[in-house]
């Protein structure tokens, strides 16, 4: 039985999650942030005390790894790290972008079958940190920064739907207008949705070094420079 406490405070929502082999039995979030410093700290506490009560052991600690908020991703990772150094535990990075997928293929029905699903991270202006994905989640287009404009992604909306969501879907809105996007609304990175991710790597003992692991928007995405894509 593998139980999974995941971290996520790439954004402005702050939120722990406990999963037990994939179910989620703890859930804490807060989305009036962001107050990462502030509630990261109580909301670990209580779901270090609901697992300890339980006497459920601890496996891993699951943490979103970017891209995202500089400073949220900081306050998450070190927490982390912290928790992995003083209870022994593995640690597993989970993409922010892929994170916010899994609601959209296990919750949206209307997929057809050749969609294209688009998660998107809020930057600056019409700037957009991106990554484009097949319903099996295989990578079509890698995490990248992107300068939105009415050409984004045409060459793959001419071929058939692609399906928009995130924060930074909001502003593509009125500019992306091809008839075959289309945009899902109300769709975070949330710990809640890390736990089919987490297992997956679990599974397959794709863990991280405790010492030396970074977000991804370090390493990255701070010194790229946004692309159009067409």
């Amino acid at each position: 039985m593998s139980c999974i406490l995941h971290i996520e405070t790439s954004a402005t929502t702050c939120s722990v999650a406990v999963s037990q082999d994939g179910m989620n039995i703890f859930t804490k979030e807060e989305r009036k942030g962001p107050q990462h410093a502030t509630l990261l700290g109580v909301f670990v506490d209580e779901a270090l005390s609901f697992v300890d009560n339980h006497a459920i052991p601890l496996e891993a600690v699951a943490v979103s790894c970017g891209p995202g908020s500089y400073t949220g991703l900081r306050i998450g990772v070190s927490m982390a790290k912290g928790l992995c150094y003083g209870r022994n535990l593995k640690l597993l990075g989970i993409p922010t972008l892929k994170i916010q997928s899994v609601p959209v293929l296990l919750y949206h029905d209307e997929l057809p079958e050749d969609a294209l699903i688009c998660s998107m991270l809020d930057a600056r202006r019409m700037e957009v940190y991106a990554a484009v994905y097949n319903r099996a989640l295989e990578e079509i287009i890698p995490t990248q920064a992107v300068v939105i404009d009415q050409n984004t992604y045409v060459e793959l909306l001419d071929k058939g739907p692609v399906y928009f969501f995130g924060e930074g879907a909001a502003k593509c809105k009125g500019v992306i207008n091809h008839s075959n996007a289309h945009f899902i609304d109300d769709i975070l990175p949330l710990a809640k949705n890390m736990g089919p991710l987490a297992e997956m790597a679990l599974a397959k003992e794709e863990f991280q070094d405790v010492a030396y692991f970074e977000p991804f928007y370090l390493k990255e995405f701070i010194a790229s420079k946004p692309k159009k894509l067409i």
